[in-house]
């Protein structure tokens, strides 16, 4: 039986929740993407980011699939990660017909040096956004992203 449509107030306020939600990623991805350095992309800062949160080792499919992106598309990201150094893609021991996907030392520090180069970026946001209020809306957020990620 499939879930019941929530009622109009509700459907709103989750349209408001989730248009808030797309605005902060917009201006908070243009904010990142002027200081990222090595010419790196929000896409392949984003790659990084995932190899190390998350530990490396994945297939290009299984990347695509995790970023809700076309293989073509990663395949994109993964070149140029890979021709910048980032990123080594291997064979794949088990299954011949598929490579996988390996964070290199360059890969790590270049995601340190984004993360180095927002931080002064972000100085004055606790004047407007006080740590306490950032550390009290994580967990929400964390619950919705896990919801959404078994929801897809």
């Amino acid at each position: 039986m499939p879930p019941k449509p929530p009622k109009p107030d509700e459907a709103a306020l989750y349209f408001r929740l989730f248009n808030e939600i797309g605005i902060i990623a917009q201006l908070s991805a243009s904010r990142f993407q002027r200081v990222l350095p090595h010419d790196l992309t929000v896409a392949q800062f984003s790659l990084l980011n995932h190899c190390v949160r998350l530990g490396d080792g994945w297939t290009p499919a299984r990347l695509a699939a995790a970023f809700q992106v076309t293989r073509g598309t990663m395949t994109s990201t993964l070149g140029r990660l890979e021709s910048k150094g980032f990123i080594r893609i291997d064979p794949d021991t088990e299954d011949a017909r598929s490579k996988r996907v390996f964070l290199t030392k360059s890969g790590r520090a270049a995601r340190e040096d984004a993360l180095k180069a927002l931080t002064p970026d972000l100085a004055d946001l606790p004047a407007g956004f006080t740590p306490a209020e950032a550390a009290a809306i994580l967990p929400t957020l964390e619950k919705l992203r896990i919801w959404l990620d078994t929801h897809r």
